[in-house]
């Protein structure tokens, strides 16, 4: 799948305004690379501004304005780009795996993209929508607890919860000190062993739903996030991937509420 141009709507600071940053940073707002990375580049001497040597991670920096130099090639700011993956199971959101087990990047390395982070997490057992880009501000925004912006799933569990169980959902329980709750638990349909839930949440701790629905009995069979905000999966097929549109950027920049 080829990559058509982005287009931003949104129009840029002047230079002259650019603010200070780590250097390491502002690697990662160029969308060179993760911040994580930046700094294992910047510490192993590999990384100049301005034609000198800096190891400090933290080394204040002008984001548009220094000349930032890895490996002896310059750095520039590189295209916004903004990617919708459909995550199949079994895949390890992250750029390298210990283990040695596939990961997403696996799944979009024929795709020709440059370097993208994942906007938040899938667990490797979990499938569906997964966002990555390569502009952090923009990221960070849709995965701060103060965005409290909705994540739907479709959760397939080992049980036939009732209301009741619906109900102590969207109360939640109290789990190794997190409360653990879903902004909204719906029954979508039901077998003669198990269910299908559509389960809404404002946040997201690590294993939400899993241990939300354990802790009340129930094990899950599949989950599969079908939304993020306004933006749904859709027709996208699994192991796809496509890039948003401007308008679909902008209804999750969360800078424009």
């Amino acid at each position: 799948m080829s990559l058509p141009p982005f287009r931003s709507t949104r129009s840029a600071a002047p230079a002259t305004s650019s603010p200070r940053h780590g250097l390491a940073r502002v690697l990662s707002k160029r969308g060179t690379c993760s911040r994580s990375q930046a700094e294992q580049w910047i510490r192993a001497g590999r990384v100049s501004v301005d034609g000198r040597i800096v190891r400090d991670p933290y080394h204040p920096t002008l984001i548009d304005q220094h000349r930032i130099v890895v490996d002896g090639h310059a750095v520039e700011s590189v295209e916004s780009v903004y990617v919708a993956f459909n995550k199949p199971r079994g895949l390890v959101v992250s750029a390298a795996d210990e283990q040695g087990r596939d990961t997403v990047y696996t799944a979009l390395a024929a795709a020709g993209l440059p370097w993208v982070g994942p906007v938040g997490r899938l667990d490797k057992a979990s499938e569906g929508l997964l966002l990555l880009s390569n502009d952090t501000t923009w990221a960070a925004g849709i995965t701060a607890p103060s965005a409290h912006l909705d994540k739907t799933y479709h959760v397939q569990v080992a049980g036939l919860p009732d209301a009741a169980v619906l109900a102590a959902m969207q109360t939640g329980i109290n789990d190794a000190g997190d409360l653990l709750k879903a902004r909204r638990a719906t029954l979508l349909r039901v077998g003669e062993k198990n269910a299908w839930l559509e389960v809404v949440l404002d946040e997201g701790r690590n294993r939400h739903i899993r241990r939300l629905l354990a802790a009340l009995g129930f094990d899950v069979l599949r989950l599969i996030r079908v939304a993020i905000g306004p933006l749904t999966l859709g027709e996208l097929a699994k192991g796809q991937w496509r890039r948003l549109s401007a308008d679909e950027v902008n209804a999750l920049d969360t800078r424009s509420r």
